[in-house]
């Protein structure tokens, strides 16, 4: 496990030093976040932009709005997204459960502990680990790791962890080998995706122009 940690917080400081401070996740609000991180379950982010977009210009970026619009016109808004009729219904679903637990006040929501907050999360219907924790991360400012596709794909080429741990090892491995901070928690993702998206391809992968090639020592952010 030592040896673990040391080249997991060197793919940290190797992926920063490329990329730099990243600063995610583009959004005005904390509700946005959260809207985002339901419609970009299947979808690309450029998809999710759009769906966004048409939200806003119909004025439904505010719990109480799209707790009670029209399901049809919420569908038709969120149609560049994807699948929009079940995430029209996921969307109000945690409308509702945002009025229901802060009355729409979601610095209220992130003052609640990060483990009882989490478990609420998974129970609103279409939320699983991943959107929760993204919630929790960027929305809420929570210190957790948030586990996707990139993150496995990375550390599996790595050989950090195999290609069946689940999203819970996999999450665990991070906790336990890098500071529990909420910008390093988003960083540390954010860097991964990036990596992913350009070079750690799950086909075609671009090994030899990748920052972890060869896994060489530099100065270290993390220790």
């Amino acid at each position: 496990m030592k040896d673990k940690g040391k080249r997991i917080r060197k793919i940290y400081n190797l992926l920063h030093g490329h990329f730099g401070d990243l600063g995610w996740w583009p959004a005005e609000s904390p509700f946005e976040v959260m809207v985002g991180a339901v419609l970009t379950q299947n979808t690309s982010w450029s998809n999710v932009e759009k769906a966004i977009e048409r939200l806003k210009d119909k004025g439904l970026m505010r719990p109480s709005r799209m707790a009670g619009a029209d399901a049809g016109s919420l569908s038709r808004a969120i149609r560049p997204a994807g699948y929009f009729r079940v995430k029209a219904r996921r969307l109000k679903e945690m409308s509702r459960f945002i009025i229901k637990e802060c009355g729409g006040k979601l610095d209220r929501l992130g003052r609640e502990d990060i483990l009882c907050l989490r478990e609420k999360l998974l129970g609103v219907k279409g939320v699983g680990p991943e959107t929760a924790d993204s919630i929790l991360v960027y929305a809420l400012g929570k210190p957790v790791f948030v586990v996707d596709a990139y993150t496995r794909r990375v550390f599996s080429r790595h050989g950090l962890t195999g290609e069946s741990a689940s999203y819970e090892d996999v999450q665990r491995l991070v906790h336990e080998n890098i500071p529990l901070k909420v910008k390093t928690m988003n960083q540390f993702h954010a860097l991964l995706v990036e990596a992913g998206k350009r070079y750690c391809r799950k086909k075609s992968p671009k090994c030899g122009e990748c920052p972890l090639r060869g896994m060489k020592r530099r100065h270290s952010l993390i220790t």
